[in-house]
């Protein structure tokens, strides 16, 4: 199924002398990191935040190059000042395994207006609606909060099956991906098309003042992707379906059971049906077709092999 958002498209070429300094929340992280680094090859200025950040000449490996380094925890109050000293607009990325991300990041938000932050960039997900749970409560607050906004909610992240997600662990330790998604497809997105799209929200002129849902070209089932993926590595890759419970217990084992039960009720919904759909997004936005899984696995995990 094919679902073309009606948000308008933005767009920039190249740095815009306008555009101040950008805070970059998880600037190590899959999203972040890659955002960092784009708007940093426009030219401009970026602070980078993470908690492992250290003094500019330590900073982390993972970390992009000429960005201003910055400790930054959404839980420590005390590193928000200093994260937003100077910075004009910020892409947020919240808290990993927090299941009321509202409670931790709306007093950071209510900071950076205070601070003159005047555009903020979210991530959130296709699966969570404005006032859904979790996230969803801070999309619905962000338009109250900054008159220039924006709220990506991207598909689920080709790089889960590439980086250090547990599908792509059990990819690599065991030849598996265990879902309770069935044979629902998704539209899977590449992170790298995510961060393109992010640099435009941040710096393009007008803000979206939307929430754009972020696919890749092709809705895709856990099958098709365990295919791919032998195919491109030569070593055998299955899906294996779980109940919704036998996953959730799993997960459960790794992170708070509130988010573990959440992740589990998204993949009842993937079978379901929720997530088969693409979107242009990408297309709009940024002026070029979304990567395929194809393309992303010959990139990221044959190097890896």
């Amino acid at each position: 199924m094919t679902d073309a958002t009606t948000a308008p498209a933005t767009g920039t070429t190249g740095a815009d002398p306008a555009v101040g300094t950008v805070l970059v929340t998880g600037a190590t992280g899959t999203t972040g990191s890659r955002t960092a680094a784009l708007l940093l090859a426009a030219g401009h200025r970026v602070r980078a935040a993470s908690r492992r950040a250290a003094e500019p000449s330590r900073a982390p490996a993972t970390a992009p190059a000429s960005a201003e380094s910055v400790r930054f925890d959404w839980y420590d109050p005390a590193t928000f000042d200093d994260a937003l000293a100077g910075a004009e607009r910020v892409y947020l990325v919240p808290p990993v395994g927090e299941p009321d991300p509202a409670a931790v990041m709306l007093p950071f938000l209510r900071r950076a207006r205070t601070a003159g932050v005047r555009r903020a960039v979210l991530l959130s997900s296709s699966a969570v609606p404005e006032g859904g749970p979790a996230v969803g409560v801070v999309h619905r607050a962000l338009p109250g909060l900054f008159d220039e906004w924006a709220v990506l909610r991207p598909s689920w992240f080709m790089q889960n099956f590439t980086g250090e997600h547990v599908h792509a662990r059990s990819i690599r330790e065991d030849g598996t991906i265990l879902t309770a998604a069935g044979a629902g497809r998704i539209g899977f997105v590449d992170a790298d098309d995510i961060a393109a799209v992010a640099v435009h929200a941040l710096t393009g002129d007008p803000a979206p003042n939307a929430d754009l849902i972020l696919t890749g070209p092709d809705a895709l089932t856990h099958d098709d992707i365990a295919a791919i993926a032998a195919e491109v590595t030569g070593c055998p890759v299955v899906h294996r379906s779980l109940t919704h419970e036998e996953l959730r217990d799993r997960l459960a084992a790794l992170m708070p059971a509130e988010f573990a039960g959440m992740l589990a009720d998204m993949d009842r919904a993937i079978a379901e049906g929720a997530e088969d759909r693409t979107t242009d997004t990408v297309r709009r936005v940024t002026g070029r077709s979304p990567h395929g899984f194809r393309q992303v696995a010959e990139r990221e995990l044959r190097r890896g092999r």
